[in-house]
């Protein structure tokens, strides 16, 4: 709700004054340059669709349209953090966009699917 359901133009078009009174929100993390980053990062992202037509467009171009697959065998061996997670956020930083570190950036590609962590024997393979 304090984020206009996460819509990216209305992120980038809120005001120095509605991201202020976000401050008095406990129903988010109360951190202003944070709060702020929301409406950079969605600035960010709007400029990134530009120049790849989509924000999809963009991530997947790192992998060549491809996912990766880990074919872990045991929970300990998935990694936190990858060579392309850290190439990725430092590309996303490039072009403006703020706390995105390679772990988020990693846990990303893992939620979205660009990344398979799965493990060899479970069912959600």
């Amino acid at each position: 709700d304090a984020f206009h359901n996460f819509d990216i133009a209305l992120c980038a078009a809120m005001s120095d004054t509605e991201l202020d009174d976000l401050m008095h929100d406990e129903g988010i993390i109360r951190n202003h340059s944070k709060i702020y980053s929301v409406r950079n990062n969605a600035r960010a992202v709007l400029n990134i669709q530009k120049e790849y037509g989509s924000f999809d467009t963009y991530l997947w171009h790192f992998t060549d349209n491809k996912v990766i697959d880990g074919k872990w065998k045991k929970p300990e061996d998935i990694p936190a953090v990858t060579d392309l997670s850290r190439t990725i956020s430092k590309d996303m930083k490039k072009h403006g966009i703020k706390y995105a570190g390679p772990v988020i950036t990693y846990s990303f590609m893992q939620a979205t699917g660009i990344v398979n962590d799965h493990l060899e024997d479970c069912k959600y393979r």
